[in-house]
């Protein structure tokens, strides 16, 4: 039997406890592993030993300290990479994923344990300004972070995460700091929890990653422009409210009122929404993204579509036109310009990827669709697509417009249908350094009593903003030349810039 030691300060677990703080302030001066994936399990590892160890509070402070620092630089490294994932993303990248979002939830929780071991309800207030201000901030952040990676794989939120960012928030706001930017932060807390609020309001399962990360530097900019309301008053376009007992995000008062006997927090977006409005009319006038303080890409027409859908939203009621009605039948989905343009050209061909889908509900203007078999391709929101179910002839043509994928082996999509069918054609387009361009496209036919106007659907950012006036090759069958003249910019996205037409009465 081995005897324990004993020395004059305290036990030998005491002096492991000790040694523990300083194994993991060693391995924090280490430089970092050459891919930033491969720091998670350690950073995963010494975060959970972190609560067992002993050490000084300035040194568990420290330690802390490094480690949070540490993870942030990890995680913003890792970031760029979560823009290209295909849907539903990869096992391999979903592992990933999943390790970034368990490491950010042990932040979460650890940074609201305070060196000497006290939970930051339980803060004596003399410690509040210098202590729990940036517990607090580095909590909401670890949340924020949680949901906007969610946000970009088209994922469902973690349980309970919604929940406790609501809740932290509100420790805060008790605490009086939620005003206050801590030492070392760049913002408020309650300007870190109104933009993390306000992605989840602008329907995230709507947008691609990058658009995003978008509209989260977008919310981080102009997160102050929120104005709190009471949740009964939250009635009109672009009003929600938040109950900070349920695991849900802000909910727009269109779909649902809040209920009259609950205290409720509610929010109005009516001045960002103006805002909105007049950066989106500076950047149609050709002013640059970067002279009215947006980032590049609020320049491009994917950039611009979302704001324009964004600002569309919190102005619209957006009530349903239409009832859903549950079904479970089988559809076949094809997408991507030049897969549609082949598919209306030449029907369906062997080199042409075509998967199987059930159709979980419909209405006269969209469908709810499941992934069964086959492969998806580079399916993404905003993707044009077309299906075609039952013994039906004609392939519909329909606009992504959302996507939730729960795994790796479960996608859904949101599908609106913008025509019963299209008609392909060849955009002939002229240009200085190629000679003439001759670009893919779709024509929508005009939809009586619904649009009295022909849609064009062609590649994002082909056309060139000043070029009003077209010419169109339609070869089936005969070989037609259409002059046209787009008339309105319907719908712009990562993928398709959507365009109103008519014939020119004043041809080339």
């Amino acid at each position: 039997m081995t005897n324990t030691t004993f020395n004059a300060t305290g036990t030998a677990d005491n002096l492991a406890k000790h040694s523990g703080i300083r194994t993991i302030l060693q391995w924090l001066a280490e430089p970092p592993a050459p891919h930033p994936a491969d720091e998670l399990p350690s950073l995963r590892a010494n975060l959970k030993a972190w609560r067992d160890v002993g050490g000084t509070p300035q040194q568990r402070a420290r330690a802390l300290d490094g480690l949070y620092r540490r993870s942030c630089s990890v995680i913003d490294d890792l970031l760029p990479s979560l823009t290209d994932l295909t849907l539903p993303v990869p096992a391999k990248a979903r592992r990933v994923v999943r390790s970034v979002l368990d490491l950010l939830q042990m932040l979460a929780d650890e940074t609201l344990v305070l060196p000497n071991g006290v939970g930051v309800d339980r803060v004596d207030p003399i410690e509040r300004m210098t202590t729990l201000d940036l517990a607090v901030w580095r909590s909401l952040n670890a949340l924020a972070r949680q949901l906007l990676i969610g946000h970009m794989i088209a994922a469902p939120a973690r349980s309970g995460t919604w929940q406790q960012l609501h809740q932290t928030f509100a420790v805060a706001r008790a605490q009086k700091l939620h005003t206050l930017v801590p030492e070392g932060a760049a913002s408020s807390p309650q300007h870190l929890y109104h933009a993390a609020v306000l992605l989840g309001c602008a329907q995230p399962a709507s947008l691609t990653a990058r658009e995003v990360l978008f509209l989260a530097a977008y919310f981080d900019r102009f997160a102050d422009e929120i104005e709190p309301i009471a949740a009964a008053a939250a009635v009109q376009p672009g009003t929600f409210w938040i109950d900070p007992q349920r695991d849900l995000p802000a909910i727009s008062c269109s779909r649902r009122l809040a209920p009259p006997t609950v205290a409720l927090d509610g929010l109005s977006c009516a001045r960002l929404t103006a805002l909105l409005k007049t950066q989106i009319a500076k950047l149609d006038d050709g002013t640059p993204a970067q002279a009215i303080g947006l980032p590049d890409f609020a320049g491009t027409p994917a950039g611009l579509g979302v704001l324009r859908r964004l600002a569309g939203r919190w102005s619209d009621s957006g009530k349903r036109r239409f009832q859903r009605r549950r079904q479970n039948h089988r559809t076949i989905l094809s997408s991507g310009i030049d897969g549609l343009w082949q598919l209306c050209q030449t029907g369906e061909a062997a080199d042409l990827e075509l998967s199987t889908w059930m159709i979980t509900n419909e209405s006269p203007d969209g469908y709810a669709v499941m992934h069964v078999s086959g492969k998806t391709g580079a399916l993404s929101v905003g993707d044009i697509a077309a299906v075609r179910t039952g013994g039906e002839q004609n392939w519909q043509i329909c606009l992504v417009r959302w996507a939730v994928s729960e795994n790796p082996e479960h996608l859904e999509l949101g599908l609106q249908i913008l025509a019963p069918r299209a008609v392909p054609a060849i955009l002939a387009q002229p240009s200085d350094a190629l000679g003439t361009q001759h670009l893919r496209v779709l024509i929508l036919p005009e939809i009586p009593l619904l649009r009295s106007s022909q849609l064009l659907v062609v590649a994002s950012g082909a056309l060139p903003k000043q070029r009003q006036k077209l010419i169109l090759v339609i070869e089936k069958g005969n070989l037609v030349v259409r002059e046209v003249k787009r008339t309105n910019v319907d719908e712009q996205t990562g993928s398709v810039d959507i365009l109103s037409i008519e014939p020119d009465e004043n041809p080339f």
